[in-house]
Parts: structure tokens; sequence; C-alpha cells
């Protein structure tokens, strides 16, 4: 049997899938979304909440990429808050608690009013392939759908296993089954797979929770939001409630550590380290008397409450006692017990730059399936490999995001060069250049990209321009304007008496001085609207020390432009240690920055392969 043809394939609904579907769709490509049943899109499988630390800053990219993920947070929002608020912009992360119902609705209308998208029900039990290219799927039903490319965003389903203690059963997430037959067929094309965890803690019902005994962390009053779209929230707030284990509580899970799935030896996978489940929390820091726990309402007509920092494996009765030794949990009811969770992975080192399975021409992956963890990195990579799975069938150039221009950039590169021993997340340290990788200036940075290749709508173009309009025009009018010591002494504020007049632009940058101070000095700049005074204002305090990186932005720059030739054999080079010779086979970089950051390389090495590739470059093409 065979159905319609398509451009792109993307198959799953989670993040991932929705961000590579709608990718695909706004390049123009026609674009199928296949997921077991509509009411699984946009499902969030773990926590309600979207965004923090490093994972903002992706959802504030994939919003400058024209991506749904901000504006569906933005309009699920049920309390937004800007962490490190008291730092500098640069390591600022957005985050919002989202109601999960509302989260669910809005994205599948996003999908659904998607022009090009079409969503079909139904299970992928095959690939089609023909001579080592990937050309469609078989349904379980028998139904063939061709395309071009597809996009396999599978999540934790590819023979996923729940464990609740010495419990386990096949499932991709609690309520669903796993993909079984699928993960098969990945096995014939000998992609080199491993194996990770994750978890949950037991969800609780709110009405069982004494609230009036426990601390309440409120919302920002002035929410920062994920989109640049957006400007107000469209849910009623929330406060979250805060309470913590104790020493009862560490007694009963020590007590009954070997009933864990993790300590009990019935998982295989590996977990993150910096996400771990209650059980680790007790056994890693056995000097803490107590942790900290936030009770997240899953919604706004949701009586499930998420007790964020205690996931685990232990079995429902330990959950249960550990639960009621928490202050102000003493009666509160499991309405879903915590689990955890192991699932096949594909090593990230088998693709390259777009997110392309190197040995199967047409297959892209995009997610978990990757080896990283949370809805905001999965999203991130939906994005580019729906973005390339498009321009593949569209016949039109790779899209690549580099270390020096995004955060997206950094997590692609890391997966791709580095791969993965442990869920990978996103954090600003993990960005060199982040001091102008900042969630604030993610449009600036990307937006200009994204209406390059054509992936951008009008009424962001429309806005963009107008606001890039406004930051010129700002900008020009303070940097026009100079000021002496003594004319900022006269508006009360001090500077350093060494004669040197500056900008209002780099006056801006000074931590004493506002935007404010600078009216005083000349009335005209009182035109700048707020918006655009914010903005230039963190563009300024930033802009010297931009001006020196630079220059390492430019040597980064230069090795992505060393692009080294795909037939290059790494283990014909003499010179190099048979232990690098493996792992640059392997590995495959795309490039001599990318080669630079494998383990073990070195300068003399980088040297070997530069000359090589120069050789190779005047020898002159074979008959």
């Amino acid at each position: 049997m065979k159905h319609s043809h398509f451009d792109v394939v993307v198959i799953g609904g989670g993040h991932a899938g929705c961000e590579a579907a709608t990718a695909s769709a706004r390049m123009g490509a026609r674009t199928a979304l296949i997921t077991i049943k509509k009411a699984g899109i946009g499902v969030m499988s773990c926590n309600p909440a979207i965004g923090g630390l490093g994972k903002g800053h992706l959802v504030r990219e994939i919003d400058a990429m024209d991506g749904v993920m901000g504006r569906v947070a933005d309009k699920a929002g049920i309390q937004f808050r800007l962490l490190n608020r008291r730092k500098g912009p640069a390591v600022q992360g957005p985050r919002t608690q989202a109601d999960r119902a509302v989260y669910r609705s809005t994205m599948l209308s996003e999908i659904e009013r998607t022009p090009n998208l079409s969503v079909i029900e139904g299970e992928v039990v095959d690939l089609l392939d023909e001579k080592g290219v990937i050309n469609g799927i078989v349904l379980h039903d028998g139904v063939e759908i061709r395309s071009s490319a597809v996009v396999l965003t599978t999540g934790t389903f590819l023979r996923g296993v729940i464990h609740i203690g010495e419990q386990s059963h096949a499932g991709g997430r609690m309520g669903d089954a796993p993909s079984t037959k699928l993960a098969e067929r990945i096995d014939d094309y000998a992609l080199p797979l491993g194996r990770l965890k994750t978890g949950t803690p037991p969800r609780l019902d709110g009405q069982t929770i004494n609230w009036e005994i426990l601390e309440t962390q409120p919302g920002d009053v002035d929410p920062v939001f994920f989109s640049f779209l957006s400007n107000s929230v469209s849910s009623a707030q929330i406060s979250c409630g805060i309470t913590h284990t104790n020493e009862k509580t560490h007694e009963i899970i020590q007590r009954n550590l070997a009933k864990s799935a993790m300590y009990g030896g019935f998982i295989d996978g590996v977990g993150p380290r910096y996400c771990p489940s209650i059980e680790d929390k007790v056994v890693r820091f056995a000097e803490k008397t107590s942790h900290q726990v936030f009770l997240e309402p899953e919604g706004l007509n949701d009586h499930t409450v998420y007790p964020n920092g205690i996931s685990t494996s232990l079995p429902l009765d330990v959950q249960e006692l550990y639960i009621r030794s928490i202050r102000g949990l003493e009666q509160a009811e499991i309405v879903q017990p915590g689990y955890a969770i192991e699932y096949d992975y594909v090593d990230p080192q088998a693709l390259n730059l777009s997110l392309a399975v190197r040995s199967l021409q047409g297959l892209y992956l995009a997610g978990q399936i990757n080896g990283t963890t949370g809805y905001e990195e999965a999203a991130a990579q939906g994005l580019v490999a729906g973005l390339n799975a498009a321009a593949t069938a569209l016949d039109k150039p790779r899209v690549e995001f580099g270390r020096s221009e995004s955060y997206i950039g950094v997590m692609i590169d890391d997966l791709t060069t580095r791969g993965v021993t442990e869920p990978y997340r996103m954090f600003t340290s993990r960005a060199e250049f982040r001091l102008s990788l900042r969630a604030d200036n993610a449009d600036q940075r990307l937006t200009p990209k994204g209406l390059e290749i054509g992936c951008v709508g009008r009424r962001r173009q429309t806005y963009f321009t107008e606001k890039a309009e406004r930051l010129a025009s700002g900008q020009k009018a303070m940097s026009d304007k100079y000021f002496s010591p003594q004319d900022v002494a006269k508006a009360g504020k001090r500077l350093s008496q060494d004669g040197s007049r500056r900008t209002a632009y780099q006056l801006l940058g000074l931590p004493n001085i506002d935007f404010d101070d600078l009216v005083k000095l000349d009335s005209s700049l009182g035109c700048i609207d707020i918006e655009t005074r914010a903005q230039l204002g963190r563009d300024a305090l930033y802009a010297t020390y931009i001006e020196r990186q630079n220059q390492d932005v430019a040597v980064t720059k230069r090795d992505e432009a060393h692009l080294i030739p795909a037939a290059l054999i790494f283990s014909e080079l003499d010179g190099l240690s048979n232990e690098l010779k493996v792992k640059l086979e392997r590995r495959r970089p795309a490039n001599i920055a990318q080669a630079s950051r494998v383990e073990g390389m070195t300068p003399a090495a980088l040297m070997l392969i530069m000359a090589r590739i120069r050789r190779d470059a005047k020898l002159p093409a074979t008959a």
C-alpha cells in the first residue's frame, strides 16, 4: 500500500518532532508529521517547565529562527522567572512554569495551522531505503510514505523500559508503548547504539498538600518572555511551593536502597549527573541533612503537582513513605508513581553538523535519540534537523550553526565532535563566547540567518526589521554625541578625570551610568523608546569585551572554514598516533575547528592534517 509523497517525513510528535516539522514546512517543504496519536503532540513528559540557564538561551534562539516553542511556552506560562536576575545578562536565563494542558493544545494548534504540514496518525515500523539512501517509511498497517528525507525523533521510545523498584515493563513513557520494531530496524543499519536513563518524581495530588505551612515562590512582577513577539501573559499566574527533605526522609531511602531499580542493579543505562535522583543525592551527598523540593503545579485546572528534586525509581510503597516524611506532604497522595526509564540512543558522533547520519543519506536524528536530555535541547536539534531535511529535499544549501554564533551551534558541535557519556544538557559554561551569545540578543544574531534561508515569516520579518532600524538609529545617535568628564560631572556622575571624551554609547556601558543620566546630558536622546534603550544598554555593557573577543571568534570562524574532505583517510596520515587515527576515523570532523576539539588532539597533529589537505588540494583530479 502507498500513501502520497512528501518532501520530508518527521517521526514523532514530541518537542524535537514539532520543531523539526514546522521548520521543514516553513522552508517550503511538503512535510508529514507522523505520531501515534494527535493527543500526544507537545506532551510534556517530565516537569511542566520550559527554559532555565542555558536552556532559555536555546528557546530564544529557536524563536529567533521563527520556531514555535517560545510562542507556545509564553501562551502556556503560569509563572515566569528570570534566573540569575542579579547577575549580568550573559548568564541570565528565562524560565516559565507551564500549564501542561495549555501547552499541549497550543502546540497542536500551531501544528495544524502551519502551511505545508500534514499530521498522520500511526506507528512507524520500518524505514524505506534504496542503495543506502533513506526514502520513506512504513506504517504498522503496511502503508508506505515516500519522501526525500526522514527525521527521526523517537525520544525515550526506542526499546524503552520503565522501572519502578524491582518491577519493570516496556514503555516509551508512562502509559505509552515503546518503539520496538523501529529499534530492530535501526539495528540493521549497524549504527553505534548505547543505553541511557532518566527519571521522574512521583506526581502528587495538590489537594492533599498542606500549602499553608509551606514557603511560596512567586513569579516575577515584570515577566521576561521567550518569544520576541510576545508582550503580555496569557494565563493567570501562580506561585510554587518550597519544602525540604529531612533526616527521616534520608533514613527511609537509605534503608530501601537495594529496592531501587538503579541501586538494585536493574538498570544498565547511564543517567545525568547534574539531575540526580533522590537516591543519588542521599548517597553522593551523605553529609547533607536536607534537599530542597519545589512543588510545581501542572496547570490551572489540574490538581497534579510535580515535586521537582526527588525523582526516583524506588517501589511505590517506599515512595509513599518518604513523601509523607516531608513537611507539608504528611497527607499527600501519589497520583502517578515516580519511575526511571531506560532507552536506546545513537552515538551522535555518527552525525554531521546538519544532524544527518553520515552513513545513511536522507536520515536525520534529533532529540533524546542523540543522547541529550531536556525539552529545549530536543527542540533545538529538531530545528536544525528540520531545516536541513527540507534543504536536502528542495536542493538547497545545508544550514549549519557555528559555536561563535549560537548555543545551538555549541550543542551540535559538542554532540557530533565529542559524543556523550551521559545525557547531554546545555549550560552557559559550555559556550566560550557566551558574552555575545546572550538570550536578549538571539534575534540580532540569528533572525538575519533565518531571513536568508527563508524560514522566517512575514510577521517576524516586519517586527525584526523595525527593531533593527530602531537599534541602529539609537546607537548612531548615541555614538555621534561626545561628553567630557566635566560634562558627566555636571549630571551628578563621577568619572575618571583623564580628559578623554566619550560617546553616549560608551558611557552607557559604564556600571554607574544609566539612560536617564544620558538624557540629562542631551535631552534629544529622550526620543529613544524604552525597549530600545534597554537593549542598547545590554549591548553597550558588553561592547568592549566583545570587541576583544572578536579576535578569538575570527580564529574559530577561520578554522571552521577549513573543511576536511570527506574522502580524507586519517589512518593513512603518517605522524598521527594510532589512538588519534581511530578517534578521527570514528568522529569524522567536518573542519579543522572540530578536529581541534577531538580528545588528544595536538597542534602538531593539526598541522599534519592541514598539510595533507593543502597537498591534496594541489593534486590534479584523477580521470
